[in-house]
C-alpha cells in the first residue's frame, strides 16, 4: 500500500476538494479517520470526495455529530477516541488520507494530527489557501510537521493566483510548489479532474 496524507494550514481552505482531485488522479481509495460535523443531509467530507472522485471511500473510524475540533466533538458526543482505531487501513492500491483542519488540531487532548502523521510515517501534502495570512500559516505548519520528522512532499495551493505569496512560501519554507487548484465556477467530477491535470504533475504524488 502507498499512502499520501493530505493536511491543511487551516479549516475551510479547499483541502477536501483537493483530496478528491488527488484521489481521482491516483485511482486511490479515500479515508478520513475522524469526521466531525455533517451538513443538513448528514453528509460529510467522505461523501463529497466520493461524488467528486468516483473512487472508493472507506468509513471513518469516528463519525461525530458536533462540528468542531475532533477532541471537543468527541467529548460533547460522549465518545472516546482511541489511537489504536486510527491506524491507516490496508487497501489494494494507493490511499489518500485526510486530516481535519490544520496540522495542530487536537484529535484528543493528548494527540495532535501532526503527531498522528508522524506515527503513520507516510508523506504529507500540505494544502494552503492563497489569501491573506497564508505565509504565516503555511510556514508555521511546515515547522510543526518537520519538527516531528514528517516527510512533506510539497505544498499545494487553492484559490486565485497570488504569485508573491506562493513563491515566498516555497523559498523561505524550502518546500516544493506542487501547483495551484483554482476555484471552479462549476465544481463536478469532470471539471475537477481537468483542473488537477492542468495544474499538477501526478508523478509528484507517486
Amino acid at each position: 500500500m502507498s499512502a499520501v496524507i493530505v493536511t491543511g494550514t487551516d479549516t475551510e481552505i479547499g483541502k477536501t476538494v483537493f483530496s478528491a482531485a488527488l484521489t481521482g488522479a491516483l485511482g486511490a481509495s479515500y479515508w478520513k479517520p475522524v469526521q466531525a460535523g455533517t451538513d443538513d443531509e448528514g453528509h460529510g467530507d467522505a461523501e463529497t470526495v466520493a461524488r467528486l472522485s468516483g473512487r472508493p471511500v472507506l468509513p471513518s473510524a469516528y463519525r461525530l455529530k458536533t462540528p468542531c475540533s475532533p477532541h471537543r466533538a468527541a467529548e460533547i458526543d460522549g465518545v472516546t477516541i482511541e489511537r489504536d482505531r486510527l491506524a491507516l487501513p490496508q487497501v489494494d492500491g494507493p490511499l489518500v488520507a485526510e486530516g481535519a483542519g490544520g496540522v495542530l488540531v487536537p484529535v484528543t487532548r493528548q494527540l495532535l494530527f501532526a503527531d498522528l502523521f508522524a506515527h503513520w510515517g507516510r508523506p504529507v501534502v500540505l494544502v494552503a489557501r492563497t489569501g491573506l495570512g497564508t505565509i504565516n500559516h503555511s510556514l508555521s505548519s511546515l515547522e510543526a510537521l518537520r519538527s516531528r520528522g514528517v516527510d512533506v512532499l510539497g505544498i499545494a495551493f487553492v484559490g486565485d493566483a497570488v504569485e508573491d505569496s506562493e513563491a515566498t512560501i516555497a523559498e523561505i519554507g524550502q518546500i516544493k510548489r506542487l501547483g495551484r487548484l483554482p476555484r471552479l465556477a462549476q465544481l463536478n467530477r469532470d471539471t475537477l479532474a481537468q483542473a488537477f491535470a492542468t495544474n499538477f504533475d501526478i508523478e509528484d504524488f507517486r
